[in-house]
């Protein structure tokens, strides 16, 4: 569907087949519980449509309103809760176990910028061959970040080696 966030499906008019529905008129007043076939001739007169609002309550209830208006509604109410919603980011600063001084604060000055900027970062250490056989040195490197990034994040998952690779994930603290 093209546009915006798609609607869930509405049954409206003669897609309704409960026996009996409890029925709102447009200005928000119970007109009652009865049947579709005595609702519909009442939302014909006023030139609207009978629209199936609740149809897990006991017995549904169907509302006599413009369809198009209330599809025009539910899309704008989708928009605006997903215009709200924050999205985070997981960015990923490798290292390897080599790692010169400069290399390092260079990518320890990216992670800072990401947790700033209030998205997650991987710290991932990459061992090639043999490198493998000592994480301690990964896991040297992986704490003194965790120690230069304390006072803007909190360690949301700590290191871990998986294969020939040691991560660590960091989250930005809240505000």
């Amino acid at each position: 569907m093209r546009g915006g966030p798609p609607i869930p499906r509405v049954r409206v008019n003669h897609q309704i087949r409960a026996r009996e529905i409890r029925v709102i008129d447009e200005e928000g007043g119970q007109l009652g519980v009865m049947s579709p076939d005595e609702a519909r001739p009442m939302a014909d007169a006023k030139g609207l449509d009978l629209v199936e609002v609740a149809p897990t309550a006991r017995p549904p209830v169907c509302r006599i309103m413009d369809y198009g208006k209330y599809l025009y509604e539910q899309s704008k109410k989708a928009h605006d809760a997903k215009k709200h919603q924050k999205t985070i980011q997981v960015k990923e600063v490798k290292f390897r176990p080599k790692i010169d001084t400069h290399d390092y604060e260079f990518k320890r000055n990216h992670a800072t910028r990401f947790l700033k900027a209030q998205n997650k970062v991987k710290a991932t250490v990459m061992f090639r061959g043999r490198e493998v056989t000592h994480p301690e040195i990964g896991r040297q490197i992986l704490e003194k970040l965790r120690e230069d990034l304390s006072d803007i994040s909190t360690v949301e998952r700590s290191a871990r080696l998986e294969g020939y690779t040691m991560t660590m994930i960091l989250a930005p603290l809240k505000d």
